[in-house]
């Protein structure tokens, strides 16, 4: 058994774990690499896919910063020479204005209004980073003039992509143009994805150089191969995608990282009991993680010391190491980190609170279940800046106990006038995008929740909710965790 001082610096090293998904400017020591992460930062890989809080606008922070990329080049298992401290990195879009280096959603409209293709308004973006000073195309104070300019003189804008890759190829350098939060450009699904369409035209232009490429942060449901990748040698872009995947060895592997680099990090790499991989990067001394650490039955040993070996006092109840991310996974069993380390965070310091001197482990099973409570409201104000109409679709739901028959849904839906309220639009700050398949009715939005992990089919037809949000939005399940109240 631990000591009761080790078990208070074990709490406090939890519940001081960082939010890794914040959009600002990540720290050198949060930077956790997946396999999969990793690969998404090759160069060549220009679409890059995942959930909301997968990491997506996490690594379109990072790969502005030199440091990230000499980490991630020093990662990687087949060295990416072109990305490095020395990559020339743009920003072609993202989630914060910035109308110095693409135009903002009004902005992009208005382009479109007056009949400039989504392919043509992207490549006046990247011949603008790609320019230099002296460039005509410097000379245009605003976008609509730059993309007149583009559109006028394609035989120049040729020569510059070609002179510029020229120049980047003597020097040994890549430039990166990077593309995130594309849901902001459009409020309407078709415009949406003829804009990703565009976007996916130019990554396969760019390919045809050395050095210029494009990289795109794509959410799940944006990414419709059939629309946005009908046009010929579309497959050379789309079938280098990387999916942002968070498998259970990976959120635990994330958790060892953030703890071996935390405050209390000397404690916590000793109580993992490793050999840990060194290095120094801008004067931070930096721990990875060993391959052992991010085996399972290594992994589940370890946590077992923190949370004990069930989720209440016999095995019905199952294990902490598997609990939580099954009760954090959606309906396709995606897991936000995000999701996972505001669980583990709320767990201890709930443990600390109720249980500071009956509990015999850093976590108290108690309190993992109001972290997995903490985590359901942060999934669902998440789902709610996303897709405001999914609150107006699970509200009419509360109190209700699922599994249970669709038809019961429908009715719901229909005593509250859920239909005629989303064709009128859902009210919400920023650009939202409704329901792809609103047009088919209830049986086109229970599509819809699918396809987003909220709702999922049983065997025998019924719904399902996962935990992760039926406990968020105030649905009951017989025996699960209870619901927000």
């Amino acid at each position: 058994m631990m000591s009761e001082e080790r078990l208070q610096t074990l709490q406090t090293a939890l519940a001081d774990l960082p939010d890794t998904a914040s959009d600002s400017e990540p720290a050198l020591e949060n930077v956790y690499l997946p396999a999969s992460h990793l690969k998404a930062m090759d160069p060549d890989c220009s679409l890059i896919i995942g959930m909301r809080g997968a990491g997506k606008t996490f690594w379109w922070h990072a790969l502005q910063h030199p440091a990230v990329r000499g980490l991630v080049s020093r990662a990687a298992s087949r060295p990416y020479a072109s990305l490095d401290a020395k990559t020339e990195v743009r920003r072609g879009f993202g989630v914060s204005p910035a109308p110095d280096d693409y135009p903002g959603r009004d902005v992009f409209r208005s382009l479109m209004d007056s009949g400039h293709e989504p392919r043509l308004i992207w490549r006046t973006v990247q011949a603008w980073h790609v320019s230099d000073e002296d460039h005509p195309l410097r000379r245009r104070t605003d976008w609509a003039s730059r993309v007149a300019y583009v559109g006028a003189h394609p035989e120049q804008t040729d020569r510059l992509f070609r002179e510029r890759d020229d120049a980047l190829d003597r020097e040994g350098v890549h430039l990166l143009i990077l593309f995130d939060a594309l849901d902001r450009t459009s409020d309407d699904w078709r415009e949406t994805s003829r804009i990703i369409r565009g976007l996916v035209q130019t990554a396969l232009e760019l390919r045809g150089y050395r050095r210029l490429r494009v990289k795109a942060f794509l959410r799940t449901d944006q990414f419709n191969e059939s629309e946005i990748g009908d046009f010929p040698d579309a497959s050379k872009v789309l079938s280098s995608r990387v999916e942002l995947s968070w498998p259970r060895h990976h959120l635990y592997g994330l958790l060892w990282h953030l703890l071996a680099n935390g405050q209390r990090g000397d404690f916590c790499r000793e109580f993992l009991g490793v050999d840990w991989i060194r290095a120094t990067i801008e004067g931070k001394r930096l721990y990875g993680i060993p391959r052992k650490l991010v085996e399972e039955d290594r992994q589940r040993e370890k946590f077992r010391e923190i949370a004990g070996p069930w989720m209440g006092r016999g095995p019905r109840r199952g294990l902490p190491y598997t609990w939580i991310p099954n009760h954090l996974g959606d309906g396709q069993g995606h897991v936000s980190p995000r999701s996972f380390l505001t669980a583990l965070r709320t767990a201890a310091e709930d443990t600390t609170e109720r249980y500071p001197d009956s509990s015999k482990y850093a976590l108290h099973f108690e309190s993992i279940k109001r972290g997995v409570q903490a985590a359901s409201r942060i999934r669902v104000r998440e789902v709610q800046e996303d897709y405001p109409w999914v609150g107006e679709l699970l509200r009419p739901l509360a109190g209700r106990v699922v599994p249970c028959r669709f038809g019961e849904i429908q009715e719901s839906w229909d005593d509250e006038g859920v239909i005629p309220r989303l064709e009128q639009g859902v009210s919400g700050e920023g650009v939202k995008l409704p329901p792809q398949n609103l047009a088919d009715g209830t049986r086109g939005l229970r599509r819809d929740l699918e396809n987003l992990g909220i709702f999922y089919r049983m065997h025998d037809g019924r719904v399902n909710v996962p935990d992760v949000f039926r406990v968020g939005y105030g649905l009951g399940r017989r025996g699960g965790v209870k619901p927000v109240s």
